[in-house]
């Protein structure tokens, strides 16, 4: 009998995902550089929360890649989607899919809200599927820790859904501060205007409404504990809300705080504390407050000294730097960066680039050369990621959900606030409070586990 020489589909996936997670790594400018064809078999792809964002990731994977299933307990929000792609098989329930096509599933892009994000993304993992989650990577810090562990066990190819990560501008950011572009960084104005609170909505919480036709509200709910339909809640409003969201410092945390986390190796706080005006979360607690500062203190790490961060968001904004020309616009969001030779701006998502102020130093700046390699696309490198055998820009293990244990942590800050908590991050767990601690893993509604 002759012996077969070609890979099929399932051989070539199963064998990717291997090949990664035993970091069998191809240098990343061939990954990204021209004239390298990807393997002709498609993946087979499935989506888990598939209107608003998760459209716009279904969107970005196709026409190279089958959609083979989508999932959605939202039939009004995800409704276009499910139109655009009839071949694939409809489900509200991610669990009954994964019974029903574990076998015809070769990776899950997860587009849920928040406090979903970890139950699907896990649920994908432990069968062996690559996964693309959206950030921030889960609800909790200790949903983060078992999804870091969880996608080495299990050999796949994983990617957090920040974006930016993938952009010219975070490059050249780093290039930039490793060349000394602005000496030694010791602080770090970040922050976003956007305003992800229910405050507004808290009084209306008594009032009822009967559960749209469209909507399974008890899906919907996942593991969060229960409580009454009502429309503050969702479709786009579920961030400003601390039992499904993460406000905005967990909505752009791994955008805005992405670039500097890369650049300087921040890794983990050693102390986070917020300061929040006109908030008690004893009585307030549903909702995350319309604006606060948090501050993070990150010890010296290599040849870096310490580094102070600082977190602005909604209506506590990034104070002006003074270097910035008069005519100049404040950042909103973004972050100023400043160093004991001047000062860096970015903007997020690569909105507003990133540049030296004043402008005479930056026109005076000689540039180094681009050695951080360059990448077409986020969803593109994830899927390079798997077809190669790689790893992408911002897996969960070593990237992705260390960047997201910033904002959980910030969260908890919030909730803590006035509060100067010290962190042990071997040891998951803060070292002066008994009562933020508890905040790390909030308990499931029965009949959902991790």
């Amino acid at each position: 009998m002759k012996k077969r020489t070609t890979l099929t589909r399932r051989d070539f996936v199963r064998t990717a995902g291997a090949a990664a997670a035993t970091f069998l790594i191809v240098p990343r400018h061939v990954v990204a550089g021209a004239g390298v064809a990807p393997p002709s078999d498609r993946l087979n792809i499935a989506g888990i929360g598939v209107g608003g964002m998760g459209a716009g990731d279904i969107g970005a994977v196709v026409p190279d890649n089958n959609i083979v299933a989508l999932c959605d307990v939202d039939q009004n929000r995800s409704a276009e989607t499910f139109k655009k792609f009839p071949n694939a098989k409809p489900y509200r329930d991610f669990r009954k899919m994964f019974d029903e096509m574990e076998k015809e599933i070769d990776a899950v892009i997860v587009a849920t809200p928040d406090h979903c994000h970890a139950v699907a993304a896990m649920a994908a993992i432990r069968r062996g599927k690559h996964v693309y989650c959206e950030k921030p990577l889960a609800h909790s810090v200790y949903e983060v820790r078992q999804l870091m562990k969880a996608a080495q066990q299990h050999k796949v190819v994983t990617q957090l859904g920040n974006q930016g990560h993938s952009y010219e501008t975070i490059r050249l950011f780093c290039e930039w501060i490793w060349d000394g572009a602005i000496g030694s960084v010791h602080t770090i104005h970040a922050g976003c205007a956007a305003v992800n609170s229910g405050m507004d909505a808290l009084p209306r919480l008594k009032e009822q409404h009967p559960v749209p036709p469209t909507l399974d509200w008890d899906l919907w709910l996942g593991p969060a504990q229960y409580r009454p339909y009502h429309p503050a809640y969702l479709p786009a409003s579920w961030r400003g809300w601390v039992p499904f969201g993460n406000g905005t410092v967990g909505d752009w945390t791994c955008h805005v705080v992405d670039p500097v986390f890369w650049a300087l190796d921040l890794g983990a706080p050693a102390t986070i504390q917020a300061k929040v005006k006109n908030y008690d979360p004893k009585t307030q607690g549903d909702a995350f407050p319309k604006g606060e500062i948090i501050t993070y203190e990150f010890p010296a790490k290599g040849k870096r000294g310490a580094v102070t961060l600082h977190w602005y968001s909604g209506t506590e904004r990034i104070p002006r730097p003074k270097d910035m020309e008069e005519d100049d616009k404040s950042v909103e969001t973004g972050a100023v960066v400043l160093g004991e030779k001047g000062t860096i701006i970015y903007g997020s998502h690569g909105a507003g680039g990133v540049r030296i102020i004043p402008q005479k130093k930056m026109d005076e700046y000689k540039r180094p050369e681009k050695t951080v390699p360059r990448v077409k696309e986020h969803h593109w490198d994830w899927l390079q990621a798997i077809r190669n055998g790689t790893k992408a820009g911002s897996d969960f293990a070593a990237y992705g959900g260390p960047l997201t244990e910033i904002a959980l942590l910030g969260v908890i800050a919030i909730r803590m606030a006035g509060t100067k908590l010290k962190w042990d991050a071997t040891r998951l767990r803060f070292v002066n409070s008994k009562e933020a601690n508890q905040l790390l893993n909030p308990p499931y509604r029965t009949g959902w586990k991790l």
